[in-house]
């Protein structure tokens, strides 16, 4: 006889700071096209921010030199010394910005960078500015640290910027952190240097308030300009500022992980801390591999960007006309965010009316093959977005099919 007592029933076996965050939408959307794919339909998947390059040989190489030398041990939580030694050259030569080697960390993707700041640093209920539209994961990342997403939108009329008013308006004394993003995911939007000068004059008035800078898409520019950073618009917020980037986007190192963190040094250290008791260090090969994508020859940088530039350009033309959608040029990243406001309350041939963004792209991809991310995803609708970091052959069949489906709309 087993007199062993039953579990007591629990309704969850999961925290409630992991249940009140969602999957990733873009990840989502990508699982559905690949779904269907695989059930033998005709899909264009237009949703992955990677980039359809290679990564360059040069820094392959150094990944099979570093594992020929035997360099395939743990290291320091932090980084290796010639790894940090690299972004913090980086971040004087292209930044203007000086950092030493305490107050760089490398971590596993710039997402682990942002999450580890953030679990590093809030207290229950505190609040994290995020400007709207904004990457899919940051709300989740402060939902998970227990934190406060306070979404502050930014319309297209302001080119999805985050205005000085509005910031103010968004401070509050529980306010830990603004986080920004330029050039943006999902919009391309891209600070310039008296815009962020403008920003600055609000933070300095809130000395409670943190900044966190990703500047993951730095490199992917359209306008020939040179990247300025807030530090270099304000240097007083250094000292409450953590710069977030990565190889990632500019050197088509989605696969390698490998991202940093420079900021002040009792803040960095925490979050050693903390990955030392988590995640541990990143990878040795791919350290070795970003310190030579760092140092090495930045040709692909500006090669891959030009091809971008063509992509941006002719998926621009072939969307503004279609009747229905508008998009503004984005100023740089690799996505496009369409505006789809004139098909809400459009009929679809099946009897079905498009309410809003989400119906438009389960539409989009249920009757043309072409798999896109509703824009409330990105906290701001009617829009979705599109990534341009596949081959224009497939940008230009995803445009065409668009086309057809909404000119059967009524």
């Amino acid at each position: 006889m087993n007199d062993i007592a039953p579990r007591p029933h629990t309704a969850s076996r999961v925290a409630s700071r992991v249940r009140r965050i969602k999957p990733s939408p873009s990840t989502a959307a990508a699982d559905r096209a690949n779904s269907l794919r695989q059930a033998g339909r005709p899909i264009v998947s237009l949703v992955v921010g990677e980039p359809d390059f290679d990564t360059p040989a040069h820094i392959r190489a150094a990944a099979a030199a570093a594992m020929d030398r035997g360099a395939t041990r743990y290291t320091p939580m932090a980084g290796t010394m010639e790894l940090r030694r690299a972004i913090a050259t980086k971040l004087l030569r292209e930044n203007g910005l000086e950092y030493g080697l305490d107050e760089i960390i490398a971590t596993s993707g710039a997402k682990s960078a942002i999450y580890t700041a953030l679990a590093v640093t809030l207290e229950p209920g505190d609040e994290v500015i995020i400007p709207a539209p904004y990457w899919v994961s940051y709300p989740d990342m402060v939902l998970a640290s227990d934190g406060v997403p306070v979404a502050v939108p930014c319309p297209e009329a302001s080119g999805f910027k985050l205005t000085p008013d509005a910031l103010q308006a968004a401070v509050t004394p529980r306010t830990r952190w603004l986080l920004i993003n330029s050039p943006s995911n999902p919009t391309g939007a891209t600070y310039s240097e008296a815009e962020y000068r403008a920003l600055g004059e609000v933070l300095l008035a809130h000395e409670h308030v943190l900044v966190m800078t990703d500047d993951i898409y730095e490199h992917i520019r359209f306008n020939d300009a040179s990247a300025p950073h807030l530090l270099n618009a304000v240097p007083a917020l250094r000292d409450r500022t953590l710069a977030v980037n990565g190889v990632s986007k500019t050197y088509a190192m989605t696969g390698w992980r490998i991202g940093w963190a420079a900021g002040p040094a009792d803040l960095v250290g925490a979050m050693n801390t903390m990955l030392s008791q988590s995640s541990g260090n990143c990878c040795s090969i791919s350290q070795a591999a970003a310190a030579a994508a760092l140092n090495g020859d930045q040709a692909f940088v500006a090669g891959s960007v030009q091809v971008y530039r063509e992509r941006r350009d002719a998926t621009l033309a072939r969307i503004n006309a279609i009747p229905g959608l508008s998009c503004a040029p984005p100023d740089g990243a690799f996505y496009v965010y369409v505006n789809c406001g004139g098909l809400i309350g459009k009929v679809t041939p099946d009897g079905l009316r498009l309410d809003d963004d989400e119906a438009v792209v389960l539409f989009l991809l249920e009757s043309a093959g072409v798999a896109v991310v509703a824009g409330a995803a990105y906290g701001l609708s009617p829009y979705f977005r599109l990534s341009i970091a596949t081959s224009l052959e497939l940008l230009q069949d995803g445009c065409s099919r668009i086309g057809k489906a909404v000119a059967a709309l009524r």
